[in-house]
């Protein structure tokens, strides 16, 4: 197969949605149905939701301008959390939650961490999952540092709508052009300013000196500042520097500055920001609106969250008889009961067959005996035909009767059973503003089922023969409020297939940031097993201290007193039964305080649909509060219909799907496809050994924090930002295990099984570095793998050129190195090679840029990685350096060292 086909696969898939729910429609020019939520802890403020308004209508307007008159935003929501006080402005919510928001404000994890950024880690194209504004940006003024609060939103906006990224880089401010000048990292070079470092500081005046040249690099020395003139007659670029008032535009393809090592260029193949932007979804049918008028101001909706409602709609059809599946049902809608839902929320439950039945109008989760109530009406038979629109009706009519309205309730609807008339009721529950999440138990579940949760918003998920699916599906239906110390965590889900009187032992930690309403919970198939479990004290709990329910649904369930121990926790089964049975453990629990925010794991796949032979991603996001948790084991387990599981380990190494190293999301590509249908998600997330660190670094694509501009020819300072020294930028976590269900994805076009190798190339390599010692240039990278970032290439094509466009438009015509000697290393390992410059005449500055691909065993090849450059060169005696943008001579480029690494493509 040619590979511009797979070039192609490529596109399709990163041009289709992630698995995040947002709302926001593009209907004749305007966005409709942005939701701008605030979290439940920020406390009252009637500033702040005047200050987003603000924001919004002059984000609208730049926007506008900016998209050369092409959108606006029509309406917003903003969602009021429902701690602050009741108003009769404010509205029902619908569908619009906080855990769904597109914009959420909300306090950052730490004292410092006011820059607004974005939670970006798709492709190049894909959505974003949120903006993240704290109150404090919104509340102050930033309009030094940031520019206008609308123009950031702006900036904020093409990362969550269009997936660009950013066009500065903090990490490498400077770079070495194909001019020989030093220039700073921008988009556009039309943008100037001075380059200076900073000896002396007294409020906002400084003493500067000139910057120095690194001996290793050629760059400018680390302390080395780059300072834009406030006054600049430059339009682009707002992903670089939209606080300045002349930048009114996106970088386009005459503007754009290729060079820059930056993320865009890296994750978009040099492509700008407008071409990007001008190939999405929104702008395919999007033509600039005629006339002069500026747009209609946006209007807003103030709705507030209300009390949590849900009610469960379960399957109690014939087939629901079958492979315990009435048992199991009933083992998860208790769990969910008595574990996951939160105090305080109104819920009720109806089965249905051929027709529906309501157990139970809305009770409030108070305490025991209120739970109690609901699972005495768990069905205990199953009989009769599937008929889901019956059980939804009955649903919405167990609300209502309750006073309550639909809009804004959940729905957990669980079915096995075949049912051709779903689509009848579509429009019932549009109207209704409920959130419906489905379950599919079994293969024959439904096909439209996960229709109803994409046109509400809700969770989707399947389940196969084991209970555990199940267990996993419940537990991840939690409060979308954004209340995370309220909502149930799970730490494990084991299922055990034991032999007749066997032992079988397991381990669960519980860190310190949990420990309250700690259950560990047995299930099996034939007899209950001895248990003994086992506190980090040695305190024991036995056999005995586990409650079976009364309905004998073949679960014991054990409470622990007060707030669990911290430390490792040990458990003994014993299958006291002859034959063998399946076992299952799992245990959940919730944050150890309100003011301790607890690790969590969340995951999903970058689409819910898929046709063979595109790849999908895995990921797994690990937090807490808003920073990133690094050096864990993070696997997921994915399960077709025929019980085939793959298990995938994810990194966070910023190779291959992996968008930024170290940034808490892992990442990998799915490829092992067993047949059509549905597949599902599962991930679980290890700390062992002490390895686990939290990451105190500022977020990735964020606005840019200007440290001070030129006017006049004189530096006028901002206000220092609150910096993380490198040697406390990571601080230690205790050992942890999270479990979290990604939901569901469905699969058309797929053979049933076998071997894809052939189908799907070896990733793209994106971090190839290189530097020049003596007459040899040294290579290094991250090995991709044979299939994308799985097993082992069968060899590299090096190729080097002094010009950059000779690799970049013409790869396969540049100068090839030998790599007969270089045997490809597995997927995710660091790669090294060395070579030397025989075909060259190295001179003091001379420049060399080298790409490479990866070779499939069938000459199927990767796409060409990013373009590394190395520099000859010997530092000056006179350290001085010229300004910015001043020609480096070539006998001030020779070499001792080290090569510039650009991220160019």
């Amino acid at each position: 197969m040619v590979f511009s086909l797979k070039a192609i696969l490529f596109v399709a898939l990163h041009l289709l949605p992630g698995m995040k729910s947002s709302m926001v429609n593009l209907n004749n020019n305007g966005y409709d149905g942005m939701v701008i939520a605030i979290n439940p802890s920020v406390p009252e403020d009637e500033k702040l939701i005047q200050n987003i308004k603000e924001m919004v209508i002059e984000a609208s307007t730049y926007l506008f301008h900016a998209t050369k008159r092409r959108v606006y935003f029509r309406n917003v929501s903003i969602l009021i959390p429902l701690t602050w006080k009741s108003k009769s402005e404010y509205l029902m919510p619908k569908q619009e939650s906080y855990d769904q928001a597109d914009v959420i404000v909300a306090n950052p994890y730490l004292k410092y961490g006011d820059d607004p950024y974005t939670l970006q880690y798709g492709q190049c194209g894909e959505k974003g999952q949120y903006i993240h504004f704290t109150p404090n940006f919104l509340l102050t003024n930033n309009l030094p540092i940031y520019g206008s609060r609308g123009r950031v939103f702006v900036h904020e906006w093409a990362h969550l709508r269009w997936g660009v990224f950013d066009e500065y880089n903090v990490d490498q401010p400077f770079y070495i052009s194909r001019k020989n000048t030093i220039e700073a990292t921008r988009c556009s070079t039309h943008i100037t300013g001075i380059n200076v470092v900073f000896k002396e500081c007294q409020g906002s005046s400084c003493i500067t000196r000139q910057c120095r040249r690194d001996s290793k690099t050629g760059l400018y020395e680390a302390k080395c500042t780059f300072i834009p003139e406030k006054s600049q007659t430059t339009r682009d670029s707002i992903m670089f520097m939209q606080s300045l008032d002349s930048v009114t535009e996106f970088c386009t393809a005459e503007t754009h500055n290729t060079e820059a090592p930056n993320l865009q260029n890296k994750m978009c193949n040099s492509r700008s920001t407008w071409d990007i932007i001008m190939n999405s979804e929104d702008f395919q049918n999007a033509s600039p609106m005629t006339g002069t008028d500026p747009p209609p101001h946006p209007t807003f909706s103030l709705l507030k969250s209300k009390q949590r409602v849900v009610c469960l709609v379960l399957d109690k059809s014939g087939s629901m008889s079958s492979e315990d599946r009435l048992f199991q049902m009933n083992q998860a809608a208790e769990l969910f009961l008595i574990q996951i839902i939160e105090k305080g929320s109104l819920t009720g439950m109806v089965t249905f067959e051929s027709s529906a039945t309501i157990q139970n109008y809305l009770t409030e989760i108070t305490d025991h005996n209120a739970y109690e109530k609901i699972l005495a009406n768990l069905p205990q038979a199953a009989g009769g035909g599937t008929s889901i629109c019956s059980g939804l009706r009955a649903g919405f009519q167990a609300i209502i009767h309750s006073n309550q309205n639909t809009s804004g309730s959940e729905i957990i609807l669980l079915t096995d059973g075949e049912d051709d008339n779903i689509s009848l009721c579509f429009e019932e529950v549009k109207k209704s503003g409920s959130v419906i999440h489905t379950i599919a138990l079994g293969p024959s579940a439904a096909k439209e089922l996960e229709i109803l949760s994409n046109m509400t918003g809700g969770h989707r998920f399947y389940a196969n023969k084991d209970i555990n699916g199940l267990i996993d599906a419940f537990s991840r239906i939690s409060s979308r409020s954004g209340s995370i110390t309220q909502q149930a965590i799970q730490l494990e889900s084991k299922a055990l297939n034991v032999t007749g009187k066997k032992w079988i032992n397991g381990t669960v930690p519980v860190d310190s940031t949990i420990g309250n309403d700690t259950f560990f919970v047995v299930t099996w198939t034939i007899q209950k097993p001895e248990i003994i479990l086992q506190d980090p004290k040695g305190t024991k709990y036995k056999t005995s201290d586990f409650k079976e329910n009364k309905l004998n649904i073949r679960s014991a369930r054990l409470q622990i007193p007060g707030t669990a121990e911290t430390g490792t926790w040990t458990y003994s089964l014993l299958n006291k039964h002859a034959n063998s049975q399946m076992l299952t453990v799992t245990v959940t629990t919730r944050a150890r305080s309100p003011t301790t925010l607890p690790v969590i794991a969340t995951a999903h796949m970058s689409q819910s649909t898929t046709h063979y032979p595109s790849p999908m991603i895995v990921y797994a996001q690990v937090s807490q509060g808003f920073l990133p948790v690094l050096g864990i084991n993070v696997t997921a387990i994915i399960e077709t219909e025929d019980g085939h599981q793959v298990i995938l380990e994810l990194w966070d190494n910023g190779a291959g799907a992996d968008t930024v190293k170290n940034d808490g999301i892992y990442s990998r590509y799915f490829t092992d496809y067993h047949g059509n249908g549905r597949y599902s998600l599962k991930v679980h997330a290890q700390a062992k050994n002490n390895m686990a660190r939290l990451s105190l670094r500022q977020q990735q694509n964020k606005a840019l924090y200007i440290p001070g501009y030129v006017e006049n020819g004189k530096i006028i300072l901002n206000p220092p930002r609150p910096e993380v020294k490198d040697d406390k930028a990571e601080a230690e976590i205790e050992d942890f295990s999270r479990l979290t269900s990604g939901g569901s994805f469905t699969v058309s076009g797929a053979p049933p099984a076998g071997n894809h190798t052939h189908v799907f190339p070896p990733g793209k390599i994106t971090d190839l570095e290189a530097k020049v010692k003596e007459d040899h240039i040294q290579l290094s990278w991250t090995a991709p793998g044979k299939v994308l970032d799985k097993g082992k290439a069968n060899s590299y094509i090096i190729r080097i050129s002094k010009c950059f466009l000779d690799l970049r438009e013409d790869f396969d015509n540049a100068v090839l190195v030998n790599t007969s000697s270089l045997i490809p290393k597995e997927a995710g390992s660091i790669e090294h090679f060395e070579f030397k410059l025989e075909p060259f005449k190295i001179e003091n500055g001379t420049k060399f840029y080298i790409a490479i691909q990866a070779i499939h065993e069938a000459n199927v090849t990767s796409e060409v990685s990013n373009i590394a450059q190395a520099i000859k060169f010997i530092p000056p005696q006179d350290s001085s350096v010229p300004a910015l943008g001043i020609t480096i001579t070539a006998t001030s480029l020779a070499i001792w060292g080290l090569a510039l690494i650009l991220s160019i493509f």
